[in-house]
């Protein structure tokens, strides 16, 4: 989630606007060039959808958060571990050859076939159901005909509404044998989504989440993306609070039973990120490679409980 507070009218001051299509320097990888884009997949209509479909309202991040009674936690609880089966189904379809369109289609089958809705198609003009990030893309890229090749790195980004709750989350997954350079950048991201869940309870303030990510990049020499964001979730897409993932000032603490998600985004070269001509797509300006991990959490007595872990 993009960290201002809408996107309408700001994207040319956050972003270089450019599609750099060039070999990346130092290295054998191509940039990613867009595909076609299939029509837009369609939803049965006895299928609860989100208030924003119908409303074509403007993405962004609603004010209030996320905290829920007993009733809201289960539907949380559900939501979470639909998206979690439906980010792990998508990740075993990875391998050479499979475009992202046939992961998207893979991933609005078994949405709907559950009686959800794939919360990404149609937040904002998105036209896909699921955001497939390859090699050099931070973020939100949509789903075409371009094939994936050995080697790729791929963030698959699932989000389900289910009986009016949104689970969201994500995961890098490896496209045959990766390089060194990026199962390492893959493995880091990881540890720093695991290290700033470790230390979420009621009472801690949300700036730790950002030190303890940017502290563990560091290690590594990784650079930490600061253009997007964790976000509360829940009967909304997006609400408050706002959740860095680099070190910062910023106030406000966890309460008891809030949900939130927390996704850190690291690049091997730089953080600078530019946008596409499709204004969604989001890639580094190097080049160099990127990867993303994402659960959304409840905050609870103990601390917290990852609402998007996937019980085999």
């Amino acid at each position: 989630m993009q960290s201002s507070r809408t996107f309408s009218g700001l994207t040319n001051l956050l972003f270089n606007r450019r599609c750099n299509l060039e070999e990346v320097p130092n290295s054998k990888r191509k940039r990613l060039r867009p595909g076609k884009i299939s029509p837009r997949r369609l939803v049965p209509n006895h299928i609860q959808r989100p208030p924003y479909v119908k409303t074509r309202m403007a993405p962004g991040i609603a004010s209030g958060h996320e905290v829920h009674d007993l009733k809201g936690i289960e539907c949380m609880r559900a939501s979470g571990r639909l998206a979690a089966q439906v980010l792990n189904y998508a990740g075993t379809l990875v391998k050479p050859g499979i475009t992202t369109d046939e992961i998207d289609q893979a991933v609005h089958q078994m949405i709907i076939d559950n009686g959800a809705y794939p919360s990404p198609l149609g937040y904002g003009g998105f036209p896909k159901s699921v955001c497939t990030s390859v090699n050099e893309c931070i973020c939100h890229g949509i789903p075409d005909s371009c094939p994936l090749e050995d080697g790729d790195i791929i963030n698959i980004d699932v989000t389900v509404y289910l009986n009016g709750y949104h689970g969201d989350t994500s995961a890098t997954f490896f496209c045959g044998d990766v390089d060194e350079e990026a199962s390492n950048l893959v493995k880091v991201t990881k540890e720093c989504l695991d290290k700033a869940i470790s230390i979420c309870a009621p009472g801690v303030e949300f700036k730790k989440i950002g030190k303890t990510i940017h502290d563990h990049a560091d290690k590594f020499r990784y650079g930490v993306v600061r253009q997007f964001v964790g976000h509360g979730v829940g009967r909304v897409f997006h609400a408050d609070p706002v959740v860095l993932h680099f070190r910062n000032n910023g106030g406000g603490c966890m309460v008891l039973n809030q949900t939130f998600t927390i996704e850190p985004m690291l690049t091997i070269g730089s953080i600078n990120p530019v946008m596409w001509d499709d204004n969604w797509t989001v890639i580094t300006a190097d080049g160099s490679l990127s990867a993303q991990f994402e659960h959304t959490i409840l905050i609870t007595e103990h601390g917290a409980e990852i609402l998007t872990h996937c019980e085999d």
